[in-house]
């Protein structure tokens, strides 16, 4: 399982994070934590989630999947019909893998499974909104990168170098899935989630993304082992399997 160590004194990126949740107690703690980070934070119940994406800019909404009054998988449908911000679902008393696979596959972008900490709310909600970045400023120049299994991916001019110090050559489609993968070294990521993170490079779409880790792979494999790192998980999709260092 690969690492990804970030200082924690990086400042974050404010941004209006929707709650979700019909429980006010657990609504009224979780929006408490996410302003107490700098985050803009609001709270709706289930019925209320049409008129928040109209009428707000919203930046991620954090669902229940435990909702009283509908289905958290039809929020998550009427979410995804009218926008596509990014959706973290969190199921307090999930036991199983099934309900993680189907509320990814459904569009959501992360699900925490089991009690919610707030601390890891607020890493995992970092994580999703600097995927969305790369996604959305993919066409401007970046600083930084990263370092992975003495290779490196740098930003500025997207260039993949490997240990030997060569080039190698990425389209824009491979840039963004490494980034996305990097974004998240050792996690699961599904194709749907991968097809959204590059959703602004080429045309990536249904199986296609397969196509693109099937190109990767054969670009790492310039160092013997180097296709490895990319792992499947299969019916579901991919994982990077290598400790993760940002370049700044």
């Amino acid at each position: 399982m690969g690492e990804f160590a970030e200082p924690s004194n990086l400042p974050l990126s404010l941004g209006r994070i929707l709650v979700v949740d019909e429980d006010e107690r657990a609504r009224d703690r979780i929006t408490a934590y996410l302003r107490d980070h700098r985050w803009i934070s609001v709270s709706a119940g289930a019925r209320e989630v049409a008129h928040q994406l109209h009428s707000r800019q919203l930046s991620l909404i954090v669902l229940n999947a435990r909702l009283q009054s509908r289905d958290a998988l039809d929020v998550l449908r009427e979410i995804r019909s009218r926008s596509d911000v990014p959706v973290i679902l969190y199921d307090d008393l999930c036991q199983d893998s099934v309900s993680v696979i189907v509320g990814l596959e459904l569009g959501a972008d992360d699900f925490i499974a089991g009690t919610l900490n707030p601390a890891e709310l607020v890493a995992r909600a970092r994580a999703v909104l600097r995927r969305q970045d790369l996604g959305r400023i993919a066409g401007a120049p970046l600083r930084g990168g990263y370092r992975f299994s003495g290779w490196e991916m740098r930003h500025a001019d997207r260039a993949l170098v490997a240990p030997d110090g060569s080039a190698i050559d990425l389209t824009k489609g491979e840039y963004g899935l490494l980034a996305a993968l990097l974004e998240a070294p050792g996690r699961s990521l599904s194709r749907v989630h991968l097809m959204r993170a590059t959703r602004a490079h080429d045309d990536i779409y249904d199986r296609s993304v397969d196509v693109q880790v099937l190109r990767l792979r054969k670009k790492l494999a310039a160092v013997p082992g180097g296709e490895a790192l990319i792992k499947t998980e299969r019916g579901f999709g991919y994982r990077l399997d290598a400790q993760v260092e940002r370049l700044f």
